[in-house]
């Protein structure tokens, strides 16, 4: 750092009490709260790219908490009591985002979330009475007596086909991923968190003076604490925690005439995710049908995807809408083998929070808390 300014050195590269690597969703929440916590504290946060790149401002923009054959699913492979904890905190997390943002500020639009199923789902027969129980599950949480409930003639309302039965949740939406971000940094930097863009950490070490991040850019770092927020681009700085990433495409349609569908929609237990964007179709997922090349953290989209998501539009959509695809991108999720968020201290004052299973929007304000929370506990 001998190139650097006095000026520099004194004040952007000063030692921090607390320096979160990754400025996306995990990243801002886990600041915010550090500074309500505790204001005090110096904190900054290194985002390596000009603005979040994995996931953040390139999700779905969906405000859910999950549909009924996943949580089915997940109940199955990871237990009842399990299940229901990551639900809560995706349930809190989208009451807290709008509790913090008016909703012209994110363009929320409580619009509702819908899942379509078809007759060869498993437990199509049993559909009713396994809606029965994860209403009873979610009673205390949501305060409904029933969150999800059966809207089959909604189908062709919203001007779809090819699906058997639909569920709706009154409590679920939509939301603009890019103004939630801009919202959030606004709110962060407005509290006295320095925000560094273009800085790439490559590896850590410890030294008496505290634990130092060496960057791709040559300037070095120093902070008591760290908390790395790469998610699925953590996997290069700690291999051993083993998350898989997960690359999610998305394609957006030209504006459609007379479009009927509004909603935020999911099938094949979320493999499949849809939405209106005024009047044009979000539509994205559809990794289930080459899952080797999709756990990549490139960035890259793909024909056989976007075939994919295409032919499902055609499929799925009344064939009176005429329309053109005009934009196609990909985000980089990170998934854990138990789809449980990962929070854990890996060292000394040296702590993660990655890997949101795909539901980022939802878990990371309530994962920011948790963070925030245990990183206290060491000051």
């Amino acid at each position: 750092m001998s190139n650097l300014s006095v000026w520099e050195k004194e004040s952007f590269y000063s030692t921090q009490d607390v320096i979160l690597v990754g400025g996306g969703l995990m990243g801002l929440w886990t600041a915010y709260e550090l500074k309500k916590k505790n204001p005090y504290l110096k904190i900054t946060i290194l985002e390596r790219n000009t603005i979040p790149l994995g996931a953040s401002t390139r999700n779905a923009g969906f405000a859910c908490f999950g549909s009924p054959t996943e949580i089915i699913h997940d109940i199955e492979q990871m237990g009842l009591d399990t299940t229901l904890e990551v639900v809560k905190m995706r349930y809190l997390g989208i009451e807290k985002i709008k509790g913090h943002f008016g909703m012209a500020q994110m363009e929320f639009d409580p619009c509702g979330g819908y899942e379509c199923i078809n007759k060869d789902y498993a437990h199509f027969d049993q559909l009713d009475e396994k809606l029965a129980e994860l209403n009873e599950h979610l009673k205390d949480l949501t305060d409904q007596d029933q969150t999800f409930v059966r809207r089959d003639a909604a189908i062709a309302e919203k001007g779809m086909m090819g699906f058997d039965a639909m569920v709706e949740n009154s409590l679920e939406g939509s939301l603009h991923s890019g103004k939630l971000v801009s919202a959030l940094i606004q709110k962060v930097q407005a509290a006295g968190v320095s925000i560094l863009n273009g800085m790439e950490v490559v590896y850590w070490e410890k030294k008496p003076q505290g634990i130092i991040l060496h960057t791709s850019q040559q300037i070095l770092f120093t902070c008591n604490q760290v908390l790395f927020c790469t998610n699925a681009y953590g996997n290069t700085l700690f291999p051993d925690l083993n998350i898989t990433p997960a690359r999610g495409q998305v394609i957006v349609t030209s504006p459609i005439e007379g479009l009927k569908l509004n909603g935020t929609f999911h099938f094949d237990e979320g493999f499949y995710y849809w939405r209106n964007l005024g009047n044009r179709i979000l539509l994205g997922g559809a990794r289930n049908a080459d899952f080797e090349t999709e756990q990549t953290t490139e960035t890259a989209v793909t024909d056989l995807i976007k075939n994919k998501l295409t032919g499902f539009l055609k499929d799925h959509i009344h064939p009176s809408y005429q329309y053109t695809i005009e934009d196609h991108w990909s985000g980089i999720m990170g998934f854990t083998e138990n789809k449980k968020p990962l929070l854990s201290q890996v060292s000394d004052n040296v702590f993660v929070a990655i890997a949101c299973n795909g539901m980022g929007v939802a878990l990371t304000p309530i994962m920011g808390e948790k963070a925030a929370e245990l990183m206290l506990l060491y000051f």
